[in-house]
């Protein structure tokens, strides 16, 4: 029986500290592969003390974060609906959005992707094949995750058995329509020892990409879930050997090392390096589009400006609240940007905007797409869909949110994607309850 207690301190937090030392750095690794892990989790492990959503510095379902405060507010006056009217010779009605769009270059029936899950159990398996075909099916494009080779492998077509990278590329081709959605593929610093684009851009089962313009390369500088740090994932003791070669591993949960932690370099940025790096992407792959993702860090702003004028034709920028990797505790809750200020510390875009982080639903998505994104990411939300029903979930989920953002958007007076912008929200945390001033700049 203990002999002290501190109310009000996170007395569980510490005691498991206590007992277990650096494993409680990280989430429990037994729900490593079967747990999608993000700021809801933080907390949450065994021991904590917490419900889910209630941990310390969790944002938590209840309360959400900025993005999620934002009120949708509808105009009285609605000159777009007008002239929909004249063109229609009809009054509109919410089926008349139109939601088709353009994504780094890819023609898209949605303002929606499928995002990378990386090399993790969870998105590597029979849930990431299931939701490439439905992302495939639905037309939107879909980004495969960094380390698929170095962990995985790379075997073409005419090998024993596909790589999974290779698997997930062939799915998508054989459902994806013409004329619509693509695919891309991150490349961090271990995929470049791998020369992963060099493979991929010399590989004829991927012609049929190149040829349509439906292939794109996206340097990955960082992931929401741990900015700053590189990808983490669960390995047994074995397997841990294998990837010793090539990766960073550590006995962090028990001391024998049945378990033990993978860890990926974040790689080195200045604004030179990363010109550099999009310069060689166009030069060296010039039939593939060349995209960016960036963790959300304070210099957002100057990151994606510095992107778009080395000719990115997409950034991707993921919140705080961007999860499926596995992350320190501590990062989950504590580090990073929240989306909502990533958007507004980029103000009005240069180029093509992705956004990602806890979306799940329409109303989060416009909020996203009014202020500035081009589209919004489905991760976690995705993996869940998969696994709820794996023939149709995502589907479905995709088919809820184009519901209600053809809803949102005729509600507003707008029927097309790009026709949203920040005079549609209202923060309530703003001065004296009023309107806050315009994240994009834009004239009122």
């Amino acid at each position: 029986m203990s002999a002290l207690a501190a109310p009000g301190f996170p007395e569980p937090l510490i005691r498991a500290r206590a007992r277990n030392g650096t494993a409680e750095v990280f989430p429990a690794p037994d729900a490593y592969g079967t747990e999608l892990f993000g700021p809801e989790t933080y907390g949450t492990g065994p021991g904590s003390g917490h419900a889910p959503g209630t941990g310390p510095h969790s944002l938590g379902s209840g309360s959400g974060d900025s993005l999620d405060r934002a009120r949708i507010v509808p105009p009285v006056f609605t000159p777009e609906r007008l002239e929909k009217l004249i063109d229609l010779a009809r009054e509109p009605e919410f089926t008349d959005v139109d939601l088709t769009t353009r994504i780094g270059g890819f023609a898209s029936r949605l303002p929606l992707y499928l995002s990378a899950f990386g090399s993790t159990r969870a998105g590597s398996g029979d849930l990431a094949l299931h939701a490439t075909r439905q992302a495939a099916r639905l037309g939107i494009p879909m980004v495969i995750g960094e380390n698929m080779i170095p962990v995985h492998g790379y075997r073409r077509a005419g090998d024993a058995g596909r790589s999974a990278l290779l698997g997930r590329i062939g799915a998508y081709l054989d459902a994806v329509p013409d004329g619509f959605g693509g695919i891309v593929v991150q490349q961090s610093t271990e995929d470049a020892d791998s020369e992963v684009w060099n493979l991929l851009y010399s590989d004829p089962a991927l012609r049929p990409l190149l040829e349509t313009g439906r292939l794109a390369f996206e340097l990955k500088t960082g992931q929401g879930a741990k900015p700053g740090l590189g990808g983490m994932t669960v390995v047994g003791g074995a397997e841990a050997e294998q990837l010793a070669r090539r990766f960073t591993v550590r006995k962090v949960f028990d001391e024998p090392g049945e378990r033990q932690l993978r860890c990926a370099t974040p790689g080195t940025f200045t604004d030179e390096i990363l010109r550099q790096q999009l310069r060689f992407m166009r030069n060296n792959f010039p039939r593939a589009g060349t995209w960016v993702k960036f963790h959300p860090g304070r210099d957002i702003a100057d990151a994606a400006r510095t992107a778009w004028a080395a000719g990115a034709e997409a950034v991707t920028v993921d919140g705080a609240e961007g999860g499926t990797g596995y992350a320190p505790r501590v990062f989950l809750g504590q580090v990073g940007l929240p989306l909502a200020e990533c958007l507004r510390r980029i103000g009005r875009p240069d180029g093509c905007l992705l956004a990602s982080g806890g979306m799940w639903e329409g109303g989060r998505a416009l909020r996203a797409l009014a202020l500035g994104a081009g589209a919004v990411g489905l991760g976690r939300a995705a993996l869940i869909a998969v696994d709820e029903d794996p023939e149709h979930g995502l589907e479905r989920l995709v088919d809820s949110i184009a519901l209600e953002l053809r809803l949102l958007i005729s509600a507003l007076g707008k029927y097309g994607v790009t026709a949203v912008g920040p005079e549609d929200l209202w923060w309530p945390d703003a001065p004296e309850h009023r309107s806050a001033p315009d994240p994009l700049g834009a004239v009122r």
